[in-house]
């Protein structure tokens, strides 16, 4: 059975948003006079190459030389994570890497080609992003409470879209369903933009997004909002309530991005990038450009975000053993 205390993980989220006073020690110790890579295991032009260049050009002002975004999808996202887990431990590799390839994808996948735990060190949590439950506009209901009921009164009518079997969308899924003990239908897409379409056209019932893909859809009155899967409500979305105000408890989800560097990375180079990273992410325009999409910048130390993907890990794992959840 999920327990609340693991559920809570999430929650620690803003909690790290202090940045470590150890870290400006280290600004003057010397690195490398050449461009820092920063993978984005993820297609150009998405959530995450947004917020890898968001922070790049600050973190490269910081580090005095530039920092290089490179994109390398596929697989979600375990290959660009593989190739930083390769790279050489000096400093000059970063990647920023996601919920699905550290803490989901490891444990659902019957081989995976590098260990968390082993192969990475962690630099800094960088930015969370809730989840929002939309509805389709035909569906008809106007409030989590209407949905369960509606559920309940016709199990496994309900379909339910995600971003692909595995993806964050698919957990939050199946963590609404486990919590509210209602019979909805999966229906995984490639990618959250056709699940999207498909629930604008009243194909599938509902979706739970990361808020910058729904977010114009619910300003511009298309999608219904019923809550968010945060502990507080969006400054972006004020009017709608938290998944516990909505009457489902611990339903606390969303897509987050940390930066890791390869294992055996000298411990005073990963101080210096995580005070390059913590730098950028303090910055009024940064914190504001999240904002504006719904996340919340952090920058905690590599000890915390070592303590968080345990967690992650943890509540992940409970839930893809509870929804028996495979990928062959």
């Amino acid at each position: 059975m999920l327990t609340r205390r693991r559920s809570l993980a999430l929650l620690a989220a803003p909690a790290l948003a202090a940045v470590p006073a150890f870290a400006p020690a280290f600004a003057q110790a010397p690195f490398p006079d050449q461009p820092v890579r920063l993978i984005v295991p993820f297609a150009a032009g998405g959530p995450a190459d947004i917020v890898a260049r968001l922070i790049g050009q600050p973190m490269g002002e910081r580090l005095r030389q530039p920092v290089v975004v490179d994109s390398r999808s596929g697989a979600g996202g375990m290959v660009g994570v593989e190739a930083v887990a390769r790279s050489r431990p000096d400093g000059l590799t970063m990647v920023l890497a996601s919920t699905g390839a550290l803490t989901v994808l490891p444990q659902i996948m019957p081989r995976i080609a590098y260990d968390v735990q082993k192969d990475l060190a962690p630099v800094t949590l960088a930015v969370t992003v809730p989840q929002i439950l939309v509805v389709s506009p035909k569906l008809g209901v106007r409030s989590v409470a209407e949905l369960v009921a509606l559920a309940k009164r016709e199990p496994g009518r309900l379909s339910y879209g995600s971003a692909g079997s595995g993806s964050s969308p698919h957990l939050a899924g199946e963590l609404f369903r486990l919590r509210t003990g209602i019979d909805i239908v999966h229906v995984p897409y490639r990618g959250a933009a056709p699940a999207v379409t498909d629930l604008l056209a009243g194909t599938i019932d509902l979706l739970l997004a990361d808020v910058p893909v729904v977010l114009s859809h619910i300003r511009g009155g298309a999608l219904p909002a019923l809550a968010v899967t945060a502990d507080r409500r969006l400054a972006v979305l004020p009017d709608v309530p938290t998944m516990a105000e909505a009457g489902a408890r611990d339903v606390i989800s969303g897509t987050w991005y940390a930066l890791f560097v390869p294992a055996g990375t000298p411990p005073d180079r990963i101080a210096i990038l995580h005070d390059a990273a913590a730098g950028a992410l303090r910055r009024d325009e940064v914190r504001r450009s999240l904002a504006e999409q719904g996340g919340t910048a952090v920058g905690g130390t590599p000890a915390e975000l070592a303590a968080f993907v345990r967690a992650e890990t943890t509540k992940w794992g409970e839930v893809i053993r509870a929804a028996d959840i495979r990928i062959d």
